[in-house]
């Protein structure tokens, strides 16, 4: 398959790599350091799954020159999402699908009125990794999961295709029947585990075990249940509770994605994850106290380390 990675980050560059060790056609968007790391000595993964050296990886951070693809592996920070889609238009053709895996439940409807109806996938990623240093990414956990599929659940060749891909190149591709309640699922740990470890500064080991701790990781993933649940989505009363049976089997050592950024002084997803919840609660009359603390202690880093921090 012909697919281009928007963008060759810690989920977009892992899986774009396997799929291009693999032998299929891979251009990588990226830029800044990132960018010129890769194209002077390639991408290289770093993983608990196998290494591997890309030594001759395609990299970008224009569409200009490239044919359109199959696919579209959609893996930017959501604050990117629309300015991501515009570059990657030109790669759009009739039958390519645009499979993303943000760290929230709004991409879809950002980017496709920018892409075009039929054209856009949600989906999930489940993969701890991130980028180490320019060019390279280093994965620290077995899982590496991507799911995905239509809303109604129809039959896709080209997601079929991609799932196929994905398998034979040894990564987790799947295609779910009910991609919104998988994706609910996903971010009730998602903005449990987030919020934690970014306002805790510490990884899921040591809030877990600390029984205040985890009451407030309970908490959390309960509101973002009650909302999605006011939302219309099918989740279970109780699946706060049993969320947390996923979390007791992460690695202690792990942090989410936004605590690494906050630790690295970066922009925050904060708005679409906590904050969202604290959002979408105000409208639905749904209570989300747990959420509020947790966006009232981080607002202050969600533009990047305060200049005064």
């Amino acid at each position: 398959m012909r697919i281009a990675v928007m963008a060759a980050g810690a989920v977009g560059g892992y899986f774009g790599a396997r799929l291009a060790a693999a032998g299929h056609d891979v251009v990588f968007f990226a830029r800044g350091a990132h960018l010129d790391a890769i194209r002077k000595d390639g991408l290289r993964v770093e993983s608990v799954r196998g290494d591997l050296h890309l030594k001759n990886a395609v990299a970008t951070d224009t569409a200009a020159g490239h044919a359109p693809v199959d696919a579209v592996l959609f893996a930017v920070k959501i604050w990117d999402n629309e300015n991501a889609a515009k570059i990657v238009k030109p790669l759009i053709g009739p039958d390519t699908r645009v499979v993303t895996a943000q760290n929230g439940i709004d991409t879809v409807g950002m980017i496709e009125p920018i892409l075009g109806r039929g054209h856009v996938v949600p989906g999930l990623a489940q993969i701890s990794a991130l980028i180490s240093r320019p060019g390279a990414i280093s994965h620290t956990t077995q899982f590496h999961l991507w799911a995905f599929g239509h809303p109604d659940g129809h039959k896709d060749p080209v997601l079929a295709a991609l799932a196929e891909a994905g398998k034979a190149a040894g990564v987790d591709f799947a295609i779910s029947e009910h991609i919104e309640r998988d994706l609910w699922i996903k971010f009730t740990v998602l903005v449990g585990l987030s919020s934690v470890t970014a306002a805790s500064r510490q990884p899921i080991g040591v809030i877990r075990d600390d029984p205040d701790g985890r009451a407030l990781l309970l908490d959390i993933m309960r509101e973002v249940v009650a909302v999605g649940r006011a939302r219309g989505v099918a989740l279970d009363a109780d699946y706060g509770d049993k969320a947390m049976a996923f979390a007791d089997g992460v690695p202690p050592h792990t942090k989410a994605s936004m605590a690494h950024d906050l630790d690295r002084g970066n922009r925050l997803e904060l708005d679409w994850l906590a904050g969202r919840v604290v959002s979408l609660g105000r409208e639905l009359g749904i209570p989300t106290p747990a959420c509020a603390a947790i966006y009232a202690v981080l607002k202050p880093y969600r533009m990047g380390k305060p200049a005064a921090a």
